[in-house]
């Protein structure tokens, strides 16, 4: 008798991203996630999106001040995304 191989979900969708080629969309998601863990609701609402593409992060924020704060701390936030979902998958973040 054949064993059936059993699958955790997160591991089928990384599985059916890979094969179809969104994987960094399904990372993007990761990401956005980890903000709005981090963030304060707030400060999490003035975030429109967040993309990747090519390696490069980018960050669309409504406000001014968030903006301009997380273009300040850019090497911050970079080195934070870097350590949390590995260097060789995000190397610049662009915020918008």
């Amino acid at each position: 008798m054949k064993k059936k191989r059993e699958f955790q979900s997160s591991e089928l969708v990384k599985s059916f991203a890979k094969i179809y080629g969104f994987e960094d969309k399904l990372l993007a998601f990761e990401i956005k996630d980890f903000l709005h863990e981090y963030l304060k609701d707030a400060l999490f609402a003035e975030i429109d999106s967040v993309n990747l593409k090519a390696k490069v992060l980018e960050i669309r924020i409504k406000s001014p001040l968030l903006k301009n704060d997380f273009r300040l701390r850019k090497s911050f936030f970079l080195k934070k995304f870097q350590e949390k979902f590995g260097a060789e998958n995000i190397t610049d973040l662009h915020v918008f």
